[in-house]
């Protein structure tokens, strides 16, 4: 059985005291845990960003790929090798911004993966300017004036295109969180957590205080199989913000509708080298 321990990284982690991403960390290896799943089971993805940095404190397989591009990265492995459970980290500008189109083809293929994106509204790398989620004013060193784009709820985006699991967590409740990436990971299809989570050095609005304030969980009665319910809920934002799961819905997968994958995984299996030659040499 797998430990905390087994996820245990070698690296020095640089993250900013305080920051919501050390909640993240925590929530997905007792969700990794708790699922039994060993590191060698798994591939961490990840773009650019704070949030692209998790995969370095995570003992397992991991790919640290180009801003915005870690979806289709992801792809190309749970393709290769759909066997793997795949968990792909991203801050809200990594995928909503430079990772937007990448997201919604994740979406309408509903590739077998669960990706956590990091929203704490700025782009924390590159010292805080606004990023997609930024809501209408909010004021930051590259936006002195306040934003004055329209903000992008994902949620709704998600929903909207089909999304077969939708939910919404924060980084100060991890044991709930933890229960969510549970969640995710066992349901077959793509599945979105948004995170709500504090950035102590450039977002002054949203803290871990305003937060606490405002998130409440959903309700054992709510249902997440009524579509209509969930775009309320999604939408739902101010003096309360419900976190949870907000729709759910089993479909088949992207790897489940490919014939040539359904006799094992691509990395499993065998190739003659003389039959690709002939193959290239008919294409010269």
């Amino acid at each position: 059985m797998a430990t905390l321990k087994d996820y245990e990284s070698d690296y020095e982690n640089k993250w900013c005291p305080g920051c919501g991403n050390f909640g993240i960390l925590e929530a997905m290896k007792k969700a990794l845990v708790a699922l039994g799943i060993a590191p060698h089971e798994i591939v961490a993805v990840s773009g650019i960003g704070q949030a692209a940095k998790t995969p370095h404190f995570l003992k397992c397989n991991c790919i640290h790929s180009l801003h915005g591009r870690a979806l289709s990265i992801a792809t190309g492995a749970k393709t290769a090798n759909h066997a793997l459970k795949v968990l792909v980290n991203m801050g809200d500008g990594d995928c909503y911004s430079e990772g937007g189109n990448h997201f919604l083809h994740a979406i309408r293929r509903n590739i077998d993966l669960t990706a956590v994106v990091h929203d704490n509204r700025v782009f924390g790398l590159t010292k805080g300017q606004a990023s997609p989620t930024a809501e209408l004013g909010m004021i930051t060193k590259a936006q002195p004036f306040g934003v004055i784009a329209q903000s992008f709820n994902p949620l709704t985006i998600a929903l909207a295109l089909g999304a077969g699991f939708v939910a919404r967590g924060f980084s100060g409740e991890i044991d709930h969180l933890s229960s969510l990436i549970q969640e995710a990971m066992t349901h077959k299809g793509f599945s979105l957590i948004d995170v709500l989570q504090p950035c102590v050095s450039f977002n002054r609005i949203n803290t871990h205080k305003w937060y606490a304030e405002r998130v409440y969980k959903l309700e054992e009665e709510y249902a997440p199989d009524d579509f209509h319910m969930a775009i309320d809920k999604a939408r739902e934002w101010g003096e309360r913000i419900p976190i949870g799961i907000m729709y759910k819905e089993e479909k088949p997968s992207f790897t489940d509708q490919i014939p040539s994958l359904k006799e094992g995984p691509l990395v499993e299996r065998s190739y003659d080298p003389n039959r690709l030659k002939s193959v290239m040499d008919e294409l010269k």
